[in-house]
Formats: C-alpha cells, structure tokens, sequence
C-alpha cells in the first residue's frame, strides 16, 4: 500500500471509538476527511484534530445525508460506520428494535445511494460499509437479534451492489472492525477477544489505496484480514471464493 492516500474521505459515525480512529488514520495518511455524526461536540473535536470537516446529521434520515454529500462535494472513499447496538432483548418493543434497523442498515443504504451515482459518474470511487461478526456467527440463546441481523443485512446488501458498481470503477468493501473496545462494547468485560484498535484503520487505509479492489464485495475481517497477509492471499481468495458467507449443505 502506498504511504500517501489523496481525495476525499467521508465518515459516518466519526466522532468518537472506532470512527475517529479510522478519520486520523485517513487524514494521516493523506486525505481531506469530512466527520459526519449526530453529537456536534464530538464531530468538531476530530474535526479541529485532524484539520478536516465536520457535518452534523443523523445517518437514517435522507435529508442530512443528502445535505452532507452536498457539502462534502467529490468524495473518494465513503466509510459507512455510524451504528447503534439496539435493544438487548431479543423480542424488544418493535420500535426499539426497528430504530436499530434505521440506523444500521438504512443509514448505509442511504448514503451508498447518495455517493455511489457521484462516483459512478467519476469513473471511481470505493464504499466500505461497516458489517460485524455477529452477522454470521452462531448466536446464543437471548442473543441481540437488531444488532446481529442489521449487520447480516449489511453484508449481503454490500455483497448485492459490489458486482453492480464495480465494471463502473466503484467498489465496495464489507468489513469488520472486529471487537473494539468503544462505549459500545465496554461492557464485555476484561476477557473479551478484543481486537487491537488500529486494526480497522489499516484496513480501511489499505483499500482506499486500490490495492484490494479485486477483492469487491468481500466480507474482509480487520484482524484477520490484515493488508500485509491479504495481498498475499487475493488469488487464493478468488479462486476458492473464500472470504463470503455462504450457505452449505
């Protein structure tokens, strides 16, 4: 991957945990990074930190995110991170458990068909949707089922539309920071398997390089998929159609 990035990066989710770490590894590396984000204080400081924007929205409304692309103007890499843990009950109030939807997957579809036509018309572009490990590993009895299918849905929707814009020079990524520990996840205690914060940011780095195109619509893991072992493994990727979830029988 090379050391200096260019363009523009847009974050959803970029004011705090997993989201700022991926905005100073993006603007480190080279790009304008435009912060985007419900909570003002939060976007502004990574913003200030970083000499880059921020744009105050919520995701899963079409408005703000339409206002933010606006604002943003050409936009190189789209990093769809903003999300929410929703209801631990896995029979929740509906509304509880709808809004996880809202944010989750609403909130990328809208701002992957706010982009995707801006980059289509470019010629390029990349999207990195942020999915999860709880969207195909067995789940437990009492399990968060909002969370967990949210980001099965993200997933397969990323998966769907990567084979669509990629003749067309945009691809998307499906990724996974692993399990970070943020506000979010906190409460997992000491003995959690988390996953070394700055794993997510290389990652999302390495495919704004275009280093990893041919690997579109790819479930990518960003501790085990690190860039310096996946370049060595996109044939063998490819051609076992590895790296997918698929349904065996």
């Amino acid at each position: 991957m090379p050391s200096e990035l260019s363009g523009t990066a847009l974050i959803t989710g970029g004011g705090r945990g997993i989201g700022a770490n991926i905005a100073r590894e993006l603007a480190a590396s080279g790009m304008q990074v435009v912060v985007t984000g419900r909570t003002e204080e939060q976007v502004q400081r990574v913003a200030e930190e970083i000499h880059g924007r921020a744009l105050v929205g919520d995701t899963s409304q079409r408005a703000d995110v339409e206002r933010w692309v606006a604002e943003a103007g050409d936009v190189d890499l789209l990093v769809c991170n903003a999300g929410i843990g929703g209801p631990q009950d896995p029979l929740a109030d509906p509304d509880e458990w709808w809004r996880t939807f809202e944010v989750n997957v609403l909130g990328v579809y809208l701002c992957n068909h706010a982009v995707a036509p801006r980059m289509v018309e470019r010629g390029s572009g990349r999207i990195a949707n942020v999915a999860s490990g709880a969207g195909y590993l067995p789940m437990g009895a009492g399990s968060a089922t909002a969370y967990s299918a949210s980001k099965a849905a993200v997933h397969r929707f990323s998966e769907a539309l990567a084979p669509t814009l990629a003749p067309q020079g945009v691809f998307v990524f499906s990724i996974s920071p692993g399990l970070v520990k943020t506000e979010m996840t906190k409460s997992f205690g000491d003995d959690a398997p988390w996953t070394p914060p700055e794993c997510a940011p290389k990652l999302v780095a390495a495919l704004a390089s275009g280093e990893f195109d041919a690997l579109a619509g790819r479930y990518l893991h960003a501790e085990h998929d690190p860039p310096e072992t996946l370049r060595e493994r996109v044939r063998e990727i490819l051609d076992g159609d590895l790296n997918a979830i698929r349904l065996k029988r």
